[in-house]
């Protein structure tokens, strides 16, 4: 079998953070770059400063919030964030003993309703969102399952998972120099939509997402309710959290499942969504970015 050229192969991602960061286009054998990629991502290129190596988790989302910060994506101030803090700081306040770094909640404008997290402790809830739910705790829920995917690792291990893909579009000689947590972030967020959370980690993050959105004081139903309501919208509406994986009856009956087992936590909320409190922002409300 003739030997392909590997730089012929190469992503155009790979040749985009190779020139920003001024590394060499190639990395040798795959396996080589696979090989390194695994301990930076498991123990942290600070690991190796004397640090401890869940701190990598911070750098990698302090290194994703200068990436938006460039980009131009993340809201400094805006009417929106005064219908948003009251729900985050409650949702911050219980889950936090679940994680050891501190939750921050940012808005970022785009176009398509969505949330996300990234390592770290950084939550990101795009603005159009709040324009498309239709209670308070839908939007929570919604939170509450992002959030969930931090406490889990869930982009740490999401990185674990797709370790040679990343080796050979990256390559290792970046990774392990000083700039692989940026190059790391850049990746990331260009892939966000498409490397996708298992249908295992999705599950438990709807469940423990629930259980903070009780421990909030806000109705879990309301994740169960988004669900329904996504069965019917269009595809370029649906958040990412829920288009990856369309099954939604069967995460709406796993939700179920949990939250009728557990009564002492979900009883006393109304699976009735009519007893849910309305949520609305000012239409086209104003925004300054962050730069």
């Amino acid at each position: 079998m003739k030997k392909t050229d590997e730089s012929a192969v190469r992503s155009p991602l790979h040749h985009k953070i190779a020139r920003a960061m001024g590394a060499p286009k190639s990395c040798g054998k795959s396996w080589t770059c696979a090989a390194v990629l695994l301990p930076l991502i498991a123990a942290g290129s600070v690991a190796a400063q004397g640090k401890p190596p869940y701190d990598q988790e911070l750098q990698l989302g302090q290194e994703m919030f200068n990436e938006l910060k460039a980009k131009g994506e993340i809201i400094e101030s805006s009417p929106l964030y005064d219908q948003l803090r009251p729900l985050t700081d409650a949702i911050g306040k219980a889950a936090q003993p679940h994680y050891e770094h501190p939750f921050k909640f940012y808005l970022v404008h785009e176009a398509q309703p969505n949330a996300f997290a990234t390592p770290g402790g950084n939550v990101y809830v795009v603005d159009s969102l709040l324009y498309f739910v239709k209670n308070t705790d839908e939007l929570v829920g919604t939170i509450c399952h992002e959030v969930s995917h931090t406490i889990h690792h869930d982009s740490v291990n999401l990185m674990k998972q797709h370790e040679k893909t990343i080796a050979k579009e990256v390559g290792a000689a970046v990774l392990v120099g000083p700039t692989g947590p940026h190059v790391l972030a850049i990746y990331f967020l260009a892939k966000l939509r498409t490397l996708g959370y298992s249908r295992e980690a999705e599950a438990k993050a709807d469940q423990t997402g629930s259980d903070i959105c009780a421990g909030a004081g806000f109705n879990p139903w309301g994740l169960v309710w988004l669900f329904e309501d996504f069965k019917n919208a269009q595809k370029h509406e649906v958040p990412q959290m829920l288009s990856d994986h369309p099954s939604d009856q069967n995460r709406i009956n796993a939700l179920t499942k949990h939250m009728t087992a557990n009564p002492s936590t979900f009883g006393k909320y109304s699976r009735d969504r009519s007893s849910a409190t309305p949520f609305s922002v000012p239409k086209n409300a104003p925004v300054v970015f962050l730069r």
